[in-house]
């Protein structure tokens, strides 16, 4: 069974450095061959992203609530998310992002910002009902030259974050009659 990735990037300058370091992340965190990731470049629909009820936007809202693994990447403005990657999240209902573990991703200037993915985004996240395995992922301008360096602590953190949740839910699971 191939895991379900998306990796929904809410820069308004598509093929940005945001998208890059988002899919890095995956291919870091996930062994290939045990995957399909389909990403979401948000700049390729601002013509649609305000439009109620749009079907393009319905269906991409689709892919990423039934993925097993979503990664939400944005540059860092005004000291948060996007307004593009918040008008993408703001079509879900209550709990509409159940299932999903996701992992929020910012790139930013400097490190003044640097609490942002887990201070503005991740909240957000859990709301809508997804799974946030530890804190958001941020990288500094400053970081470009050492990023798999980087890239390799985050996803050394968020694996033994996710194996832990999983050990829980299997003892879990042996302890709850089935519904």
């Amino acid at each position: 069974m191939s895991l379900k990735v998306a990796v929904v990037v809410g820069n308004p300058k598509p093929a940005s450095r945001t998208r890059k370091i988002a899919e890095l992340l995956v291919e870091k965190l996930l062994d290939q061959g045990t995957y399909e990731a389909q990403v979401i470049d948000l700049a390729d629909y601002t013509n649609e992203i305000f439009a109620w009820p749009s079907e393009v936007m319905g269906s991409l809202n689709a892919v990423v609530a039934d993925s097993d693994l979503a990664i939400f990447a944005s540059p860092t403005y005004k000291a948060t998310y996007t307004g593009l990657l918040k008008a993408f999240l703001d079509r879900y209902p209550a709990n509409g992002l159940a299932g999903v573990t996701a992992i929020p991703v910012h790139t930013g200037a400097d490190f003044t910002h640097s609490m942002g993915p887990t201070f503005t985004l991740s909240p957000l996240l859990v709301e809508l009902g997804a799974t946030v395995p530890g804190r958001g992922f941020y990288l500094a301008l400053s970081q470009l030259e050492r990023v798999d360096e980087v890239l390799d602590a985050a996803v050394a953190e968020y694996a033994t974050n996710i194996r832990q949740v999983a050990s829980l839910a299997g003892a879990l699971r042996a302890g709850i009659p089935a519904s």
